[in-house]
């Protein structure tokens, strides 16, 4: 409920610390850490990269590699590391790149901070009901459902099970066909 109510509320909280989740170009974390900085003494970052961001200062956060935490093991006590920090909002990028794309949202959704959506062009957003039409258009463009691309992902979608019963049956066919040839040429 906790997570629900921080999207409910148009609150902004008072941000002490901060999460974010580097899962993109590191050009976008260099702009939006100094911004992130003067709102906020304390940011932690999450990444995968070998090497924090130079505009990452050491005396205000922790970096966590992801390649530090391997398996599932190493997950659960890399959220229960966050968890335990209490972070006021946690902060990913989606920078149209399928880098960390599971973590992101995984830790968005298992810290119970303000959750705030950072771009390619280091613009973020708050993820609240004041934003709800940032946030459906942000989702419909990043999955082609918005402009022209709209028309042929939706008859993707609409043709994708035919497709799929097609190559079925065809596939069937051919081995179908194969077994009977097989079991005449056996005997």
């Amino acid at each position: 409920m906790g997570r629900l109510k921080r999207f409910l509320t148009n609150r902004i909280p008072k941000l002490n610390n901060v999460v974010f989740v580097e899962s993109g170009d590191r050009e976008v974390s260099e702009r939006i850490l100094p911004a992130l900085y003067s709102q906020c003494p304390y940011v932690d970052l999450v990444t995968c990269f070998g090497s924090a961001p130079g505009a990452f200062d050491p005396a205000r956060g922790v970096v966590y590699d992801i390649g530090l935490y391997p398996g599932k093991e190493g997950r659960n006590r890399l959220f229960a590391e966050l968890r335990a920090k209490h972070y006021s909002a946690v902060g990913i990028m989606c920078a149209d790149l399928p880098i960390m794309f599971k973590w992101k949202w995984v830790i968005a959704a298992q810290l119970p901070g303000k959750l705030f959506i950072v771009n390619e062009n280091s613009d973020y957003f708050w993820v609240d009901r004041a934003n709800w039409q940032i946030v459906r258009k942000f989702i419909l463009f990043r999955f082609g459902l918005s402009g022209a691309d709209a028309a042929r992902t939706l008859t993707q979608l609409a043709l994708f099970p035919f497709t799929v019963a097609y190559l079925l049956m065809y596939a069937g066919w051919v081995h179908g066909h194969r077994a009977i040839r097989r079991g005449l040429t056996v005997r």
